[in-house]
């Protein structure tokens, strides 16, 4: 590590509603912060290069990958984790969308997957099939298969909309 990853620097942010301020090292990832210096597991740590998906989270109402963001860079920032959602009910019916469709099996990515989905339902519309695909693309499953994740996905948009049951 080198000196200029050494050095710690104040941060203050919202994290899933509640108000933080924190001295950390300034190479600290954001994924790391959430996880080991606020006890926020949700997310997962796990290619570390920004490619499956596990750690996204949400930073001022945008998905992003927490192990490519320092913790420094969101000083400021609204982040939610999946906690976060869960807890204000936000992403409970994806939740019971997932659980009921079999759309996960060990769980791993399942947090990621729920961030990225309710992101693209966050925007009011029904998404195409494909849309669904598309956006979860950078969220990987190694264990369940997408097709019972985007029946999920397409259930609680078309609900959302009153267009019929999750």
């Amino acid at each position: 590590m080198t000196e200029a990853f050494r050095d710690r620097i104040d941060i203050a942010l919202t994290v899933n509603g509640e108000p933080v301020e924190a001295r950390v090292p300034a190479g600290r990832h954001l994924i790391d912060f959430l996880r080991l210096d606020l006890g926020l597991t949700g997310a997962h740590a796990s290619c570390e290069h920004g490619v499956c998906g596990a750690c996204t989270i949400r930073v001022d109402g945008e998905s992003v990958r927490g192990c490519l963001m320092l913790a420094a860079q969101a000083d400021g920032a609204d982040v939610w984790t999946v906690e976060g959602l869960s807890d204000t009910g936000a992403v409970r019916d994806l939740q019971q969308a997932f659980v009921e469709r079999n759309a996960l099996q060990c769980g791993f990515c399942t947090p990621g997957m729920l961030v990225a989905a309710e992101e693209l339902l966050s925007r009011g519309t029904v998404p195409s099939r494909t849309e669904i695909r598309e956006h979860l693309s950078g969220n990987y499953c190694r264990c369940t298969g997408y097709e019972a994740i985007v029946d999920a996905v397409e259930g609680v948009a078309i609900a959302r909309a009153g267009k019929g049951a999750a």
